[in-house]
């Protein structure tokens, strides 16, 4: 059990280590945020694979967002694991060579539209605190 505590906290801080480096997100003073802006709830979400890796995703806690106001669209970009046979056997019949790709954080390389500002509470564990005391906030760069 205390393995897995520390296996859990390695994946977390993986997870945040990964979305740092790929700038997801700026902080910023709670003063900075408009008037009338809500702040979304990020959560991370734990998960242990068939593999038995230990996996741990940070996502915003959607239960807090209203349809038309946080948000008026979603969609995120994957390959069914059909198309990823056709594409197989294609380059097997034309003697091709297909190389593997592991993208472990795929999915932070997406972008908002110019006048898309979200804004959020920091990560559980990992908040800052501003010039005025209060926790700072962030401003999302990238989704």
């Amino acid at each position: 059990m205390a393995k897995d505590r520390l296996g859990w906290g390695a994946a977390e801080r993986a997870e945040i280590g990964n979305h740092n480096n790929n700038g997801s997100w700026t902080t910023i003073d709670r003063s900075e945020v408009p008037e009338g802006r809500s702040l979304v709830r990020l959560i991370l979400v734990y998960k242990r694979k068939r593999s038995g890796a230990l996996k741990a995703r940070l996502g915003v806690q959607g239960c807090a967002q209203v349809h038309g106001v946080d948000y008026d669209q979603t969609f995120c970009a994957t390959m069914r694991p059909t198309s990823l046979r056709a594409l197989s056997a294609i380059a097997n019949s034309e003697s091709m060579r297909m190389r593997r790709w592991d993208f472990v954080a795929a999915y932070l390389q997406g972008y908002l539209e110019n006048d898309e500002v979200v804004y959020c509470h920091a990560p559980a564990g990992y908040a800052t605190v501003g010039a005025d005391g209060r926790p700072r906030v962030c401003r999302i760069e990238k989704p």
